[in-house]
């Protein structure tokens, strides 16, 4: 994964988390996001086994 993907995907994780933190209501999905937006935004070492997951479900959302 390149700087440049890493930084669009923290972006969008930063949105959807502020998004949700405002509606107040947050399920376990929505928490696994504000979870990815921590490890993207952190580069922590769990970063490519968080990264490779998002890889399998687009794959798998987008059947490539």
């Amino acid at each position: 994964m390149n700087e440049q993907s890493a930084t669009l995907l923290a972006v969008v994780f930063g949105v959807i988390t502020v998004l949700l933190v405002r509606s107040r209501d947050c399920k376990w999905w929505e928490a696994a996001l504000i979870a990815l937006f921590g490890m993207y935004a952190g580069q922590t070492p769990l970063l490519f086994a968080a990264d490779g997951l998002v890889h399998w479900v687009i794959s798998i959302a987008t059947h490539t």
